[in-house]
């Protein structure tokens, strides 16, 4: 089975589980004066990646959706307003902050083609509305993992010092981001108040994310995990595995997003397919619609030729290249694809 479905399918690495079984750990739930819990490992990941992304204090949370609904929920009150774009993940898939009965915040969406938000219509957004928070994201995941540079994100930033209002980024894949553009994840990370990060995805970690920001920030942070369930005990069997990631796995990225490019370049071309947009990162997006199939149903075809994708719309798939898919994976996949839309496109001319 090829499985391009997603880059949070990757299994961890020897190296990892190696760490996780050898790791010191404590009790991180008990937090002491300095707003730290007490297991070793966990405050060494947590301060890691503040360091890394130039920032005072890191968090660690289950999951990016936690780390996201986390920060909202720290930088606003219920009832108040974020500006984001439409097609922001933290919109359209994670949802809840933005429902009554979690955060209840009130979204002030924004077009944003190609992953990035009209800075105009953002403008007027945040001058027409109370606007607590702005949140921005890269890389992008609606838009084909497509990556925010810095002269964006920099115009976002001063828009929002305009008004005193914080950025808070949606960075699940912030090192890929930085790997395709060539420079520091902290470059990226300069740009925003806070960010979270998935160790999960192309890093290869089985599990976590983490928030990072200010100082205070991070220990109200602390306080609303705690309320959603996300106090941990003998975590740093997680955190040494995220250790390992962030030392031996970042620079990697640029394989994936090479594997991304040559599986984008085999479907090219392919009667019944068209690649949307370009492919920045590590993701290529296809629709499907003129095999007149759903996505869903381009879907099941492939799983009965052993390749996973996975539909984001109606008629639009992602296929995400990761360190567990080869070159030749990949080629493969392209081949049979190209087959099954001959195959398809003959069948219904026949008729």
């Amino acid at each position: 089975m090829i499985d391009l479905r997603s880059d949070t399918v990757t299994l961890p690495t020897e190296a990892m589980r190696k760490a996780m079984m050898e790791a010191e750990v404590g009790d991180d739930g008990r937090v002491g004066p300095g707003g730290t819990g007490e297991d070793p490992t966990m405050n060494r990941l947590e301060s890691m990646a503040a360091k890394i992304l130039g920032k005072e204090r890191g968090l660690f949370m289950a999951s990016g959706t936690m780390g996201n609904l986390v920060a909202l929920m720290t930088h606003c009150r219920r009832g108040e307003h974020v500006a984001l774009g439409e097609n922001a993940h933290i919109y359209r898939n994670e949802k809840g902050p933005f429902m009554e009965d979690i955060a209840g915040l009130i979204a002030v969406t924004v077009s944003d083609p190609n992953g990035a938000m009209d800075l105009g219509l953002l403008g007027k957004a945040v001058k027409s509305n109370p606007v607590r928070l702005i949140c921005v994201e890269n890389t992008h995941n609606f838009s084909g993992g497509s990556v925010n540079g810095t002269e964006y994100l920099k115009k976002v930033q001063e828009l929002a010092r305009e008004h005193s209002v914080p950025v808070h980024m949606d960075g699940a894949r912030l090192f890929n981001a930085a790997i395709a553009l060539g420079i520091e994840a902290r470059a990226l990370a300069d740009c925003v108040d806070t960010v979270m990060f998935c160790l999960s995805k192309g890093l290869s970690a089985p599990v976590g994310s983490l928030l990072v920001g200010p100082k205070d920030f991070i220990l109200n942070a602390r306080e609303r995990r705690k309320l959603l369930g996300g106090q941990m005990r003998q975590a740093g069997v997680l955190a040494a595995a995220g250790i390992e990631a962030l030392k031996n796995m970042v620079d990697r990225l640029a394989e994936d997003h090479r594997k991304a490019k040559v599986l984008a370049k085999a479907l090219s071309g392919i009667e019944g397919l068209s690649i949307l947009g370009s492919v920045q990162s590590n993701m290529v997006k296809l629709d499907v619609s003129g095999l007149n199939l759903t996505a869903k149903e381009f879907q099941t075809e492939m799983a009965k030729r052993s390749i996973k994708v996975h539909p984001v719309s109606s008629a639009e798939v992602r296929l995400v290249a990761h360190k567990d898919v080869t070159e030749e994976n990949c080629l493969l996949a392209a081949k049979l694809i190209g087959q099954f839309c001959e195959e398809r496109l003959s069948s219904k001319s026949s008729k």
